[in-house]
Order: structure tokens, then sequence, then C-alpha cells
């Protein structure tokens, strides 16, 4: 199915920034620079994907940053991820994709850390070869695997997705747990620090604010610091926005 199709018009300089890979891409691409007024020669960055917590990452990514993108919205189940089209962006035939220009870029935490780096002005990441920068590639990478990778989307594959990759009561259970362990890691971190890394809010809060509303979504009971710290984050107009956008589709779509 072809990919809902919107444009956001805030602006990075006095640039656009257009992304596209194969032909057929770079075709639906100018159909929509077309549609929305764009000019030969500027360029568009582009997010594929739209419904799950890992899609939300990079858009509100780029919507805190007030970048002019191209949202293609594709759900991972709809069928437009097994395309000969959308293998050349990605042969994973996962989602979220960013790309930029002719750099194609997949994983929701690299896409993010991207856009930061490389749009932010030195705000939401620290700076590169810092003590700062270790402890964010820290939480970042505990996220994506004690928080995502090893429990969440365990439950996710074995209860909501049985269908698809088999029930596994077993290890949904131990993931259920191994979850609760961990996120009491961030707890007793967040009981005396307001942000993941320093003092002001960075891509690691912003992974972490989607696992937990991802959690909350499943069931699990969080600790009073912990729903405060995701309700101060979630109230951010960049959060809503994206989230309006990501979520305005299903994964079926």
């Amino acid at each position: 199915m072809e990919p809902k199709r919107f444009s956001l018009a805030c602006r990075v300089g006095n640039s656009l920034y257009m992304g596209f890979a194969g032909r057929n891409l770079l075709g639906l691409l100018r159909k929509q620079e077309s549609k929305h007024g764009g000019r030969r020669g500027e360029q568009v960055i582009t997010i594929w994907g739209g419904a799950t917590s890992r899609t939300m990452r990079a858009h509100w990514a780029c919507h805190e940053l007030g970048l002019d993108y191209e949202p293609k919205l594709i759900g991972s189940r709809g069928g437009f991820t097994q395309t000969p089209e959308f293998r050349n962006l990605n042969p994973k035939e996962k989602i979220p994709v960013l790309t930029d220009e002719q750099f194609v870029l997949t994983e929701s935490a690299a896409i993010v850390t991207y856009l930061f780096d490389t749009y932010g002005q030195k705000r939401f990441i620290p700076e590169p070869y810092t003590k700062d920068r270790a402890l964010y590639n820290q939480w970042i990478s505990f996220i994506q695997m004690e928080l995502d990778a090893h429990t969440l989307y365990v439950i996710r594959k074995h209860r909501d997705l049985e269908s698809l990759y088999g029930a596994a009561p077993a290890a949904v259970e131990a993931a259920i747990d191994g979850f609760n362990k961990q996120i009491r890691v961030a707890d007793r971190f967040l009981e005396s620090n307001e942000y993941l890394v320093g003092d002001s809010f960075s891509g690691a809060d912003l992974l972490m604010t989607t696992i937990l509303t991802w959690a909350e979504a499943y069931g699990f009971e969080l600790s009073s610091n912990l729903v405060d710290y995701s309700g101060r984050l979630t109230s951010r107009k960049a959060y809503k926005s994206a989230a309006n956008l990501n979520f305005s589709i299903t994964p079926n779509d």
C-alpha cells in the first residue's frame, strides 16, 4: 500500500533536506515535492514509519528540532515494508528509516543520535568525546537492550503477535520480571536527577520516555517517580505533535 503523506512547515536555516533511495522512491518524493510546493534542488529529510514506539522516537526528534521533513507513515505490518522499493531503503524490512539526501539510516536510537548530532546545534545531546557522551551512550544501550529488545519487545512478539512469532508464555513471564527489575535502575537514578544525562533533556530521555509510555500501555505499574518523569516529558509540545502524527495510523496501515 502507498504510505500516508504529510508535510511539516518548519525550516532548518535556509535549507530543506530531501531524502531518496531508488528510482521509484524518488518518483514518490517528487510527487510530494510538487504537492507541497517544494522547489527543485530543495532537500527534505524523510522519516519512514509510524504507529510504534520506535517510530515515535524518530518523529519526536524531528519535532524537537523543528525540522522540515517528510513523514512517510507506513505501518510495520501493512505490507509496504516488504516491497522492492522499501527493501532498497532497508533490506531488514523494518521501520523507522531516515533518509537525508542519499544517506540512509535505520535503527531508532541511531536516527535520534544522528539528528541531534547533525541538526541540534549542541542541543539535546552531549558533545562527542566527553564523559557525558559516554553516559549518553550507556543509557541508550541500556534502554535498547534491557528495556526494549530483551523485555518489552519479547512481550510484544510472543503475546501480542503470537500468531506471527509463536506463543511463549515462559519467555513472556521472564520478560515481565526482567523489565520490572531493570526499570528500577532508571527509577533509582531519577530519584535524585531530573534527566538521565546532565541537567537538560537529551535523546536518552526521549528514548526512555517512549519505553515508559510503552510499559504503561502494557499495564506495568510504574513508580510515582517514573510516572512524574514521563508526564513531564510527554507534556512537551514536540512530543504531543509527534505523537499525534505517529499514532494517526495503525501497524496494519
